[in-house]
């Protein structure tokens, strides 16, 4: 039987409800207040979360249990602006509704959940590739988190709302958006994805829109951008909060008006895009720090959706750490397995990479194998390998020096990759393929 559990102290709203949820079919447990939840109710599937206040204390709380990321959330609020609201909303709550409700919608919405969770044993869509892991289009894994992003994924793949992806570096958001872009009536269109930080501020508009000859130096003929090359399909704006602030106001008004012009040209193009937007910092912070317009944060944001970071993904690791050496096994005819310790080894690291980390560690480890894959073939993920600055000295080569400096710049500027760039004194794109060459780039 489906559990919910319900979280509030308002006795009203639990009154009007309760019937309606136990009609569905929900196995139902009250509490009052959010601090009130134990780790104990990890087999929850949905909760309903309706609480009177809510402040920055709650919201570390929700972040921090377990139950934020294997259960979906329903929030019930009053209506009142609450940044800590839309902070829930960017982790990957599902439904925001704002009282007096809408009684029919938020039963059908109910009822859409249960009716999910009874069958959600049965197999997805895309059929997994291995003996014990899903395939959703192009994202693997059979965790609860993922499971809810698939989910997600097939609500929205359905209407032509814009969707930001929001997840850490190597989580799949490229992924993520191609699978929405299969999932939806736009498939037989083009995908495009184009990443906004690997562009100077000068070409990026010429990319996007297009341009006359003539426009400026080196526009020799007339060009058509991403947004015309798109038409009746998908363009994924990767690294969407590295987009200059002047462009973004441009972005804007297509996404409002669906028109824009070419540089250099005043003549008016329509075009019909659906844009995927990702981004690997906090949205909110970064319209804070003036990295992201608001106003084009809640025209992309239509529907965000919080992408999991591999450490959250249990037993996922284990899975997709097989699934790749599976791959390559049967890529080289060999049959190369794992070691026990080497899957201790594998389950106690934290993938700072994510995926992406995890599959180019496989695959250098194939390579070093005989057999088996021991501790010995994974050396980069040891926990001696992770130096941190004040462990650079004599014996340190220089390209694990400049790994750990790299890596420490890019935590102190928040992960944008501009800013960081800029104190390094490289190029964005040479810091890009150093990132690349430590398996930690971006999806």
């Amino acid at each position: 039987m489906a559990k919910l559990l319900w979280i509030s102290d308002n006795e009203q709203l639990y009154t009007l409800l309760h019937p309606v949820l136990k009609k569905i079919g929900f196995s139902i447990t009250s509490l009052a207040h959010l601090r009130d939840v134990q780790n104990s109710c990890e087999d929850i599937d949905l909760v309903v979360f309706a609480p009177s206040q809510f402040g920055q204390q709650d919201y570390q709380y929700f972040i921090k249990h377990p139950l934020s990321n294997s259960a979906d959330w329903i929030l019930i609020s009053d209506g009142n602006p609450n940044r800590w609201y839309d902070k829930m909303m960017n982790h990957g709550v599902a439904y925001h509704f704002r009282q007096p409700l809408e009684f029919e919608h938020i039963q059908e919405v109910f009822r859409e959940f249960f009716n999910e969770y009874r069958t959600e044993n049965r197999p997805l869509k895309a059929q997994a590739l291995s003996s014990n892991l899903d395939q959703f289009g192009l994202l693997l894994g059979s965790s609860a988190p993922m499971r809810r992003l698939y989910r997600l994924i097939r609500r929205v793949a359905q209407t032509d709302s814009n969707v930001l992806l929001i997840g850490e570096s190597g989580s799949g958001k490229e992924l993520a958006a191609q699978t929405i872009h299969q999932q939806s009536l736009r498939a037989d269109g083009p995908f495009i994805a184009v990443n906004c930080a690997a562009f100077s501020s000068e070409l990026i508009e010429s990319e996007l829109f297009g341009h006359e000859k003539g426009a400026f130096t080196g526009a020799i003929a007339n060009r058509d951008g991403l947004f015309a090359q798109c038409a009746g399909g998908t363009l994924f704006l990767d690294e969407i909060t590295e987009m200059p602030l002047a462009l973004q106001s441009k972005l804007l008004r297509v996404l409002e008006t669906g028109e824009y012009h070419k540089v250099g040209s005043e003549k008016l193009q329509s075009v019909d895009v659906r844009i995927v937007a990702a981004t690997n910092r906090d949205p909110l912070s970064a319209i804070e720090e003036n990295y992201l317009r608001e106003d084009l944060y809640f025209r992309l944001a239509h529907f965000p959706i919080q992408l999991p970071a591999l450490n959250k993904r249990g037993d996922d690791i284990l899975a997709l750490a097989k699934h790749f050496l599976a791959y390559r096994n049967q890529q080289t005819g060999t049959c190369i397995t794992l070691t026990p310790e080497a899957e201790q080894q594998l389950m106690r690291y934290r993938w700072p990479g994510n995926v992406r980390e995890l599959k180019h560690c496989i695959e250098r480890a194939h390579i070093l194998a005989d057999k088996q894959i021991s501790p010995d073939e994974l050396p980069t993920i040891a926990p001696q390998s992770q130096l941190s600055p004040t462990q650079i000295g004599p014996g340190t080569s220089i390209k694990e020096a400049e790994k750990t400096l790299i890596i420490e710049t890019l935590k102190a500027c928040d992960n944008n990759k501009t800013r960081a760039a800029e104190q390094l004194g490289i190029s964005v794109k040479t810091l890009y393929n150093k990132l690349d060459s430590y398996a930690i780039g971006d999806d």
